[in-house]
C-alpha cells in the first residue's frame, strides 16, 4: 500500500495539473459524480471563493472520517493491521475541518448558507458511507478527483486575489496557529497552505485507490 502514497512537497513545488483519467467503469462514475457537484458549485457560488469553500469543505471533512470508522471495524472483525491507513484518514479528516473553520471566519455565512451547510452534510455523508461499503476503490477515488477539483478552484481563488477582484484580507487567527504562519499573514497565504493540503488528500487518495485495485 505505501508505496502509492505520495507525500506533498513544499507549497511553491506541488503540481497543480495532476489528474488520474478514468479508464474503469468505476473510476468513470467517481469523475461524473465529482464533475457534477463542480457544476453545482460554480453555478450556485460563481466567484464567491470563500463561500464555495464553506459549503465544499463541509463535504471534504466527511470522507476521512466515514473511511477511518469503517476500516477501524473491519480490522476489528478480521483481526488485522490497518497498515497505516486509520491515521492517515482520521487526520485528512481534522485538517479538512480546520480549512472549515478558516472559511467560517473569512466568508462569515448566513443562514441560508448554514441550512445548505447542514444538508450538504447529511447528503454526502449517507452516500459516501454506502459508496465505501460497496466499493472502497470507487469511494477514494472520488476524493482523489474531488480534491482535484479543490486544487483548481484554489488556485482561481488566488488568481481573483491578484487581480485585485477580491481583498486580500488579513488571515484569522485560527489560520496563523494552525499553519504556524507569521501574525501578517494574509488569506492569500492560507490560500496556498490551504491548497498544498489539498493536493496532499488527491495524491493520497488516488494512491489508496490503486492500491485497492491490485
Amino acid at each position: 500500500m505505501q508505496e502509492d502514497i505520495i507525500s506533498t512537497p513544499p507549497n511553491n513545488k506541488i503540481n497543480l495539473t495532476s489528474h488520474i483519467v478514468p479508464i474503469t467503469i468505476s473510476d468513470k462514475v467517481a469523475y461524473f459524480f465529482v464533475k457534477i457537484l463542480r457544476f453545482s458549485a460554480d453555478t450556485f457560488f460563481g466567484k464567491r471563493y470563500g463561500h464555495r469553500a464553506v459549503v465544499l469543505e463541509t463535504v471534504a471533512a466527511v470522507p476521512g472520517m466515514v473511511a477511518g470508522i469503517l476500516i477501524h471495524m473491519r480490522c476489528l472483525r478480521r483481526i488485522c493491521d490497518d497498515n497505516g491507513w486509520i491515521r492517515i484518514l482520521l487526520d485528512e479528516a481534522e485538517n479538512e475541518r480546520m480549512h472549515l473553520m478558516t472559511f467560517i471566519e473569512i466568508a462569515q455565512p448566513n443562514w441560508f448558507e448554514r441550512i445548505m451547510i447542514l444538508l450538504a452534510q447529511v447528503v454526502f455523508f449517507n452516500c459516501f458511507f454506502l459508496m465505501y461499503i460497496i466499493s472502497p476503490k470507487t469511494a477514494h477515488r472520488l476524493v482523489g478527483y474531488f480534491e482535484e477539483e479543490a486544487v483548481i478552484s484554489y488556485t482561481s481563488y488566488l488568481e481573483e486575489i491578484d487581480s485585485g477582484n477580491h481583498d486580500n484580507v488579513k488571515a484569522p487567527q485560527i489560520a496563523i496557529d494552525y499553519w504556524k504562519l507569521q501574525q501578517s499573514a494574509s488569506l492569500r497565504d492560507v490560500i496556498i497552505a490551504v491548497r498544498a493540503d489539498e493536493a496532499n488528500h488527491r495524491d493520497v487518495n488516488h494512491g489508496f485507490a490503486n492500491s485497492l485495485s491490485k
